[in-house]
Order: structure tokens, then sequence, then C-alpha cells
């Protein structure tokens, strides 16, 4: 192994290769950092107080796109800002908006100013800001020029307010970071100041009984209030399952899985279920099926699922995922709806067991100083009835095997490890990959074998 300061380090704290028996000469390749760095720019005139620098990197669900934090610093007292230690990546940088505090020119009991939030370079809001793309070694530069501007308060009355709120704050229609207001309990009210504008508040509670509450708000010219919130309960949704299976042996896995004597599909071990968020920047956590409340407890069901858009994410170690409906919505291609206080129909999953089963072989090269085991991804083409899969090969002789793959039409590739940076669901990234891609359908019950060529990390 061996690590090295502005060089990445992995898990394990450094970069290793296994070494054979009868193996002279060892290579141990290091992937330097990339930094992004920039400098708040000022006119001379104007104070301003460290300020808090924000590093977004796009990450995948489910193959689809979405920003997460990546780190947090505050600007130097000359401005300057710097973000180490990053992989190659795309990255977003934002800047926390900040009240003018000069000691010179402060008056609190005069017009507010600030300086709102900056979507590198210039944007207005966090979808259109510039994308970073780095590469390992590169260094970024990134200067940032804050604009005062007036600032006017905000009141906002709560109906019903509740203890533990929590608060986000972003330019109406477009979710993001930057903004912020306070939540004054003893009174319930929402408050703070914000630049003219229109902007979205949401106030969630925490705890049983959680709730959720959204109000548009418009600020032009001066204070605003007499705006009210309604937080409403957040809904529980019910699921129900539907076991399709056809195999005598089965249900003796079922009882393995469930550490029980009998089929307790009430509460399967063996089936997850969670709501993910579609939406590529948010502040809605995803949900899952709740644990049972006792032993005689037959429900299923995810609790406190607050307002917004999910996909439907179902797995399940028995059998396969045959179907996901709501309501007759097809929840494997479409996303589920939630609106505050109102549940949607009940999840129906159905699982059966008639799975395809594919095995094969990953043409593994001859030599190789880094070890890695191959993982083959099977990716579902044309929006058919396919669900991803993935199944790891041995790395000696590259064979491997996937059982109960769900019937539909499949881009198979191997790599020589997992890309959970792949972006399967778009077809123009998979594309670049057709030369190595073998293009499978499959059926109930069918056999298939495959020989794929490996595809490499540099490819």
């Amino acid at each position: 192994m061996a690590a090295r300061p502005g060089f990445l380090l992995e898990e394990n704290g450094g970069q290793g290769t296994l070494v054979a028996a009868d193996q002279q000469v060892v290579t141990i390749t290091l992937t330097p950092e990339a930094v992004i760095a920039g400098r708040l720019l000022l006119p001379s005139a104007d104070y301003l107080d460290r300020v808090v620098v924000e590093l977004y990197r796009r990450e995948l669900r489910q193959g689809r796109e979405h920003w997460e934090t990546a780190g947090t610093t505050r600007s130097r007292a000359d401005g300057r800002f710097r973000f180490a230690g990053l992989s190659a990546g795309a990255y977003k940088l934002v800047t926390r908006e900040l009240l003018d505090r000069d000691p010179q020119t402060f008056d609190p009991r005069g017009q507010f100013f600030g300086y709102p939030p900056v979507y590198f370079p210039s944007a207005p809001d966090f979808a259109t800001a510039e994308v970073i793309g780095v590469s390992p070694g590169t260094i970024f530069q990134a200067n940032i020029s804050p604009v005062k501007r007036e600032y006017h308060r905000v009141r906002v009355r709560v109906a019903n307010p509740s203890s533990g709120v929590q608060l986000q704050v972003w330019p109406q229609g477009h979710p993001g970071p930057g903004y912020s207001l306070s939540f004054n309990a003893e009174e319930g009210l929402v408050e703070g100041s914000l630049p003219e504008g229109t902007y979205t508040v949401r106030a969630t509670s925490d705890g049983p009984g959680a709730m959720t509450g959204n109000s548009n708000v418009t600020v032009s010219g001066g204070a605003t209030q007499g705006a009210i919130m309604m937080l409403l309960p957040n809904p529980s949704i019910s699921v129900a399952i539907r076991e399709e299976f056809e195999n005598t042996g089965t249900l003796d896995r079922i009882r393995t899985a469930n550490g029980s004597g009998v089929n307790n599909s009430t509460h399967p071990n063996y089936l997850s279920v969670r709501l993910v968020p579609i939406e590529e920047f948010g502040y809605t956590p995803g949900a899952s099926l709740r644990p049972p409340t006792g032993p005689d407890d037959e429900s299923l069901a995810i609790e406190n699922v607050q307002p917004g858009t999910y996909r439907v994410q179902a797995s399940t170690g028995v059998g396969y995922i045959a179907s996901i409906t709501s309501g007759g919505t097809d929840l494997l291609h479409l996303p589920l709806p939630v609106s505050s206080g109102s549940a949607p129909p009940a999840i129906e999953i159905t699982l059966r067991d008639d799975g395809a089963e594919v095995d094969g072989t990953v043409d593994m090269p001859t030599q190789s100083s880094a070890f890695r085991i191959p993982a083959v991804h099977f990716i579902p083409t044309g929006g058919g009835d396919g669900q991803f899969r993935m199944a790891w090969a041995d790395g000696g002789d590259g064979r491997f095997q996937l059982q109960q793959l769900p019937p539909g039409a499949y881009r198979v590739l191997a790599f020589d490890r997992q890309r959970p940076e792949l972006e399967y669901a778009s077809d123009e990234i998979l594309s670049r990959y057709d030369s190595n891609a073998q293009v499978i359908h499959v059926d109930a019950g069918q056999k298939t074998h495959l020989r794929l060529p490996l595809i490499r990390g540099s490819e």
C-alpha cells in the first residue's frame, strides 16, 4: 500500500495492489487530488465578514443526476477560500447570503442591506449555476463577486405551529441552497429578511405526527407580513404484497429469510421498499417501510412521507419484483406524486420467481498489477420491463451468474469495477459503450449464456 499528501485516499487510507508470489515489480498508481479555490471580490469600500461557501457534487440515484453537499468552508479575511482533496467529477459552488453588519454604516432601525447567495459564477438559481468539471490534479480558480442589495423584513404566521420546525427557503420554482429564515416558536412566526423577489418557504416538523407546509412569499419594496402558512400532516402510504411464486423451494427460502417457521409476509425480511425523491436538488428526504410496532402488527406502511415526487425503489432476496402499482399507475416506470395532507392509493407489489437465468464469462487480461473484481451491469433498454441488475464475476476466470433476472431487454456491460457513477438512465451516455455491449431479451424462465469483453477504467 502507498499514501502521499496531495493524493486521494481510498477507504482503507491508501492505494494498494495484491502481489503475486512470483511478481518482481510492483507498481502502485496514486491519483492526485483536484482543488477548487477562489476569492470573493468586492469594491474596496465594502465591508464583508467571512462568508460561508458551499460545494456540491453531482451524484447518481438509480442512474439519475442528483446534487449532494461536498463540503463547507468560510472565506478568509482576504476573501480567499479553498476546497482540496476532491476526486474527479462535476461540482457546483454556492455562497450563503450574508447581511451587511459594517459597524460604521449599520443602522438596526434603518434599511437593511445584504449580499444574496451567488450561484457561481452569477446564475439566478442553483439549477442554472455553472457545472465545474475537474479531473485528477487540476486546480480550478473560481472567483466570486457578491453584490449588495436591499433586504426587507419578512414575517409569515404559522396557523398551527409545532415544536421542532425546520425551514427551507428558495426562489419560487427553483429549489436550492443559499437563503434562510428563522422560526420564532413563541409567536409561531417565520421571520427574517430577504431581497426583492418571490420565494417558496417550506416548514417541516419532526417526530410523531410530523407535518409540512409551503407558502409563496413576494418581497417588493418593503416589509412583507400577513402571509399565513398551514402545516398539514405528512401522509402514510399503505403497502400490499402479492406473491405469485411457482417454485416449491421459494417458500423455504422465505422462511429462512424471515427466521420463522411460517411465511411471515406481513413484515417480510426478504423485501425492502423505499421512496427516493426525483429532484436534482431537493430538501425532501426519502422514506422506507416502518418496522412492526408489535408482535400483532400485520400492516405494512411507509410513514411520514413529505410532499414531493418519488421513485419507488424495491428489492427482494427471493424471486423478483414483477410489478409496482398505485391506483393503476405503473411505478416501475413512472414517479409517485405525494401531496400535503392526503395519501396516494396503496402501493401494490407483485413478486414472482420465474425470472431468467444468465451465466457467462468475462474476457480477463492475462496479467494485471491491480486486482479488481469485474462487475457485470444489466441495464434496461428502450423503456421496457427490465430492471437494473448487477452480477460479480470471478477475478480469476471471469465467470459470472445471475438468477431471477426480470423479463425484458437489457444492454449488458462488463466493467473492471462497479460503476456507481454510470448514468445508466441516459441512452447518450450508454451509447459510448455500444462496441463492448451485448443486447439481450430474456423471457420468464429463459436461460442465456454470454461472453463479454472487459471494459477497463480508462475506457
